[in-house]
C-alpha cells in the first residue's frame, strides 16, 4: 500500500484506533493472558535472581574452605622413575661420598639440618664404611614446585664384611633461592606436606621398590645368619663410641661405661623384686593380630611373592604363627596368608592351658607391678615407646639375657616400665620382655 507523508499520521492514528477496540472487545480474554505472562515473567526473574545469590554463597564458601586447607593439593599416580633429574643424581653422589669420608662439612652443606649427634654419628659411621658401590636414585614429583620425594637405593660396603649390604632411604628434596637443590630433614612444613608424603609412600610402585629391597635383605640374612648379628653389633659399637664422644665433649667421664656397668649389673638380678612372678608369662599366647598400617597380604612369607590383598589399619585376623624371619602367618579369606611382622601388634592374648583369652592374662601381672615400686627411679607408665635403632629383645634386662627377637626401626612397643637401670620394661609377643631404653623413645 502507497502512503504520501501527510497521509502516515492519519494511517497511524487509524491503526491504533481499531487495535483499542479490538483489545476493549477482547479484554475478558487478553488481560488474563497478559496477566499470566507478567506473573511467570516475574517468578522467573525471581528464580535466577536466587540462583545467582547461592551460587555465590557457595562460590564465597568454596574459596574460603581453600584458604582454610591451604589450597590442598592433589596426589598425583606418577610412576616412580630412575635417573629423572640429573641434578638431584648429582646431589646424592656428593652427599653420600661425604658420608664415606666423614665430610660432615659437606654434608650441613647439603641437608638442611644436622644436629651434633647426627654429626658425631657420620663421623663414627664413616670409619666402618669402605664405600657405597651401588647407588640407585629414584624420585616422584613433591607436593610443591621444584620438590621430590626421593628413594635412593644403596649396596654398602663394611669393612668387616665382606658383600654389600642393601639398603633404601626417603630424602625430600628442595630447591633454595639460588636454585640449588637440597635436603630438607626438617620437610614437614605444614600438615599437607606431610599428608603428601604419606600417600606417595603408599602408592604401588613404591611399595614394590620397599619390598625388592627388603626382600633382598632378607635372602641375605637368609643365607648368612651372622648378618643380623653384625648389624647389630655395628650399631651397639656406633651407638657407643657417640655416646663417650659427647660425654667428653660435656666434660664428664665416660657414660657408656656406666651404662655397660648397669648392663653387667644385671648379675644380682636375684635381688630385683618380680623377677620370680615374670616366669609365668612364657605361659601367654598371641591369638589375634591387628594391623598397625597399610600392609600388602601375601601368599608366602616372602617380599616378592604374589599379593593377596592389603590390610587396613586396625584389620584383626587370627594368628597362626610367628615366624622368625619376620613374618606372621594368619588366617585370611578362608586359608592362610603373611604379613610381616612389624605392621602387626596382639590384639588378644590367652594362657596356653586356658580356654579363657583375657580374664587370666592379667591377674598373674599384678603380683609383679607393687614389688617394681620399691626402686623409686623407676618409672612406670603406660603407652608405647617407637624404637629408635634395631635393638634386640630380651627376656631379662640382662644383655646376656635370652634373646626373645629384634624390634626394628619405626616399630611401636607397649611399655610398662622405663627403669633406672637403663632397660624398658615392655610386653611383646603376649609376654614381658625388655629393651634397652637407649635405642626407645
Amino acid at each position: 500500500m502507497n502512503t504520501s507523508n501527510n497521509n502516515i499520521p492519519d494511517f497511524i492514528k487509524a491503526k491504533l484506533e481499531s487495535f483499542k477496540n479490538w483489545l476493549f472487545r477482547y479484554s475478558k480474554i487478553i488481560m488474563p493472558v497478559i496477566l499470566v505472562i507478567c506473573v511467570a515473567v516475574t517468578v522467573t526473574i525471581a528464580i535466577n535472581a536466587n540462583k545467582k545469590k547461592i551460587a555465590e554463597e557457595e562460590g564465597v564458601e568454596t574459596a574460603e574452605e581453600l584458604d582454610e586447607s591451604d589450597a590442598m593439593t592433589d596426589i598425583p599416580e606418577v610412576p616412580l622413575v630412575q635417573d629423572a633429574v640429573p641434578e638431584i643424581n648429582e646431589l646424592f653422589n656428593i652427599y653420600y661420598e661425604a658420608m664415606v669420608e666423614g665430610d660432615t662439612d659437606t654434608m650441613s652443606r647439603l641437608m638442611d639440618h644436622l644436629d651434633a649427634m647426627e654429626i658425631l654419628k657420620a663421623q663414627e659411621t664413616s670409619k666402618y664404611v669402605e664405600s657405597y658401590p651401588t647407588l640407585e636414585v629414584y624420585t616422584k614429583t613433591g607436593p610443591k614446585e621444584n620438590t621430590y620425594i626421593a628413594y635412593v637405593y644403596t649396596e654398602v660396603k663394611f669393612a668387616d664384611y665382606d658383600k654389600p649390604i642393601p639398603g633404601m632411604r626417603t630424602y625430600y628434596v628442595c630447591k633454595n633461592e639460588n636454585g640449588d637443590y637440597y635436603l630438607n630433614e626438617d620437610g614437614e612444613e605444614d600438615e599437607n606436606v606431610l599428608n603428601y608424603i604419606r600417600e606417595v609412600n603408599l602408592q604401588d610402585d613404591v611399595i614394590d621398590l620397599n619390598n625388592k629391597v627388603a626382600a633382598a635383605f632378607n635372602d641375605m640374612v637368609a643365607e648368612d645368619e651372622a648378618l643380623a648379628d653384625f648389624i647389630l653389633d655395628l650399631n651397639t659399637e656406633i651407638d657407643k663410641n657417640v655416646g663417650e664422644a659427647l660425654a667428653r665433649a660435656e666434660g664428664s667421664s665416660t657414660p657408656a661405661d656406666g651404662e655397660e656397668a648397669a648392663a653387667e649389673g644385671e648379675e644380682p638380678s636375684d635381688e630385683t623384686p618380680g623377677s620370680e612372678p615374670e616366669q609365668e608369662e612364657p605361659a601367654l599366647v598371641v591369638t589375634k593380630v591387628k594391623a598397625t598400617d597399610v600392609v600388602n597380604i601375601r601368599k608366602s612369607d616372602s617380599e616378592t611373592a604374589d599379593k593377596l590383598g592389603k590390610a587396613a589399619v586396625g584389620d584383626e585376623f587370627d594368628l597362626l604363627e610367628e615366624k622368625g624371619n619376620g613374618w606372621s602367618k594368619i588366617s585370611y579369606e578362608g586359608g592362610e596368608a603373611y604379613i610381616k611382622s612389624e605392621y602387626l601388634e596382639p590384639s588378644e592374648t590367652m594362657q596356653a592351658d586356658a580356654e579363657q583369652p583375657e580374664e587370666n592374662n592379667e591377674e598373674p601381672e599384678e603380683p609383679e607391678e607393687e614389688p617394681e615400686q620399691t626402686d623409686n627411679n623407676d618409672i612406670e607408665t603406660t603407652g608405647t615407646v617407637t624404637v629408635k635403632e634395631n635393638v634386640r629383645v630380651r627376656a631379662s634386662a640382662s644383655e646376656s639375657g635370652d634373646k626373645l627377637g629384634t624390634a626394628y626401626v619405626g616399630e611401636k612397643l607397649e611399655v610398662i616400665m622405663k627403669q633406672a637401670d637403663g632397660w624398658t620394661k615392655i610386653k611383646y609377643n603376649g609376654r614381658t620382655a625388655y629393651v634397652k631404653s637407649d635405642y626407645v623413645e
